[in-house]
């Protein structure tokens, strides 16, 4: 089995991937179109995708899997399809990173809040179990719990990962910066609270994604190393922060802005960098020639 914990140990620094969801829009996913589905209805989509960061020579990417739970796939009819297009989407990343690079299998919220009873922990356990299971299957290396807002969810997420697959399970936190300039996930979680939650439900690495560019990512790095100074750290940080040009959300960072900034990133405390919303094969190709000098 291989371990992205070992990977880390000599005090490398691993560049992850960037965006999905705004590469599956540029061909041709339209609103309300499931992303999952498109594992098994345009896989060699979903393929170039996936192969285009690792030409960018990503040493990890992940699947096409963020709303793979069977609770967010109910939304469009798909629930008893969880494992066929989780084990896809993993099967897909696997055979575009080969032998030599990590596949990070990608699961995000249900969408739905415990603590008003919308569901119940059970079947968020279940759901989460289930998708564990088909990303193991089809290849993964590690599970990648991410964006998430509230610890109880993501306790049972990583509780859930671990006992299905017994891989090592990494999980990302969304933080917002307040008004008071802290920052906070949308549940009220800061991120010293994210990183002691996380870590005793048994995460081996912690960390951010979304919701910030590089600039805010540095402070959100130095809460989490405050609160925990030797858990790996993994950022995924969008390519700025957002605009609004015609009615559409764009992200206006260049690949050598944001490179230029993963350094300090790297040098506050963060172990393996990568994009969210907005990044694209470019940016990753340029935080590859930054952060391998290191």
């Amino acid at each position: 089995m291989r371990s992205i914990l070992n990977a880390l140990k000599d005090g490398k620094i691993l560049v992850s991937d960037g965006a999905w969801g705004t590469m599956l829009q540029e061909r041709g996913l339209e609103p309300g179109d499931c992303p999952e589905l498109w594992n098994v209805t345009h896989p060699d989509d979903v393929m170039a995708i996936a192969k285009s960061y690792v030409d960018a020579g990503a040493d990890m990417i992940l699947t096409n899997s963020f709303g793979g739970s069977p609770i967010k796939l109910a939304h469009y009819g798909l629930q008893d399809r969880a494992g066929e297009l989780n084990e896809a989407a993993a099967a897909i990343s696997r055979k575009a990173a080969g032998i030599d690079r990590f596949v990070l299998g990608s699961i995000g919220p249900t969408g739905e809040i415990l603590m008003m009873g919308q569901v119940t922990e059970e079947a968020v356990y279940d759901g989460f179990r289930i998708q564990a299971a088909a990303l193991k299957k089809g290849g993964a290396d590690a599970l990648l719990v991410e964006t998430m807002s509230a610890t109880d969810e993501a306790e049972i997420a990583i509780r859930a990962a671990k006992e299905a697959t017994g891989l090592e399970v990494i999980c990302t936190f969304t933080f917002d910066r307040t008004v008071t300039g802290k920052y906070r996930t949308m549940m009220g979680v800061s991120p010293a609270e994210m990183a002691r939650a996380v870590k005793e439900a048994g995460a081996s690495v912690i960390g951010a994604n979304c919701g910030n560019g590089f600039d805010q990512m540095i402070d959100v790095v130095k809460e989490i190393r405050k609160a925990d100074p030797h858990t790996p750290v993994l950022v995924h940080a969008n390519a700025g922060l957002p605009m609004i040009e015609d009615g559409k959300l764009v992200y206006k960072e260049t690949p050598q802005a944001v490179a230029a900034k993963a350094r300090e990133l790297a040098k506050c405390g963060a172990n393996i960098i990568g994009g969210c919303c907005g990044t694209t094969p470019e940016h990753i190709r340029a935080l590859v020639k930054e952060l391998k000098s290191l």
